[in-house]
C-alpha cells in the first residue's frame, strides 16, 4: 500500500477537517476547534495564494496524512498541518517522510532558503521526526517578524535549505 501524495484543495476540506481535528481533539486532546482553523475550510486562498502549497496523502482514496507550506516572505516559509492518522504512522508506511519530502521538493523549486514550524511540547514523536529531519530547535523570539504564530504553538523549529 504506497501513498498517493497530490495537491489538496477545496473539495478536501471535510476529510482534512476530519483528519487533522480527530488528531487534535481526540488523540492529543488539544483544546482547538475549527473556529481556531479557519485556513481548513478555505485552503486554496489560504495556502496557494501566497505561492504555498497544501498535499494530502491517500492510501485506497482515504486522505490519511496531510502537510502544508505557507510562505510569508520571498524565501522563507512555515511548515503546517502536518498530520498523519495513527493507523498510518511508522516506517511501514513512511507518509510522514514523503510528506516531508514533496514538501522539501517545493521549496527548492521554488526559492525557499529557510523552512521553520511551530508546534507543541505533547508532540513529542513529531519533535523527535522533525530533528531527524534535521530541524533545529529555535527561541520563538528567533522567528522571523512575519512567522505566523499559532496560539498553542510553544516549541519552534528551523531547517537551513540553502547555504
Amino acid at each position: 500500500m504506497k501513498p498517493q501524495i497530490i495537491p489538496i484543495e477545496n473539495k478536501f476540506s471535510n476529510e482534512v477537517v476530519d483528519l487533522i481535528l480527530n488528531i487534535q481533539q481526540k488523540e492529543f486532546n488539544v483544546a482547538i476547534t475549527i473556529e481556531d482553523q479557519p485556513d481548513l475550510l478555505n485552503i486554496q486562498n489560504f495556502y496557494y495564494a501566497s505561492g504555498g502549497h497544501f498535499w494530502g496523502a491517500f492510501i485506497n482514496e482515504e486522505l490519511v496524512g496531510t502537510i502544508a507550506l505557507i510562505k510569508f516572505n520571498d524565501t522563507q516559509a512555515a511548515i503546517r498541518k502536518m498530520f498523519v492518522k495513527k493507523e498510518f504512522r511508522g516506517k511501514e508506511f513512511s507518509i510522514a517522510q514523503k510528506l516531508l519530502d514533496t514538501l522539501l521538493d517545493y521549496c527548492n523549486e521554488n526559492q525557499i532558503d529557510d523552512l521553520y514550524l511551530g508546534t507543541i511540547t505533547v508532540l513529542e514523536a513529531a519533535l523527535r521526526f522533525y530533528k531527524r529531519n534535521h530541524f533545529i530547535r529555535i527561541e520563538k523570539e528567533s522567528l522571523p517578524d512575519t512567522f505566523p504564530v499559532m496560539s498553542a504553538d510553544n516549541v519552534f523549529c528551523h531547517l537551513k535549505l540553502k547555504k
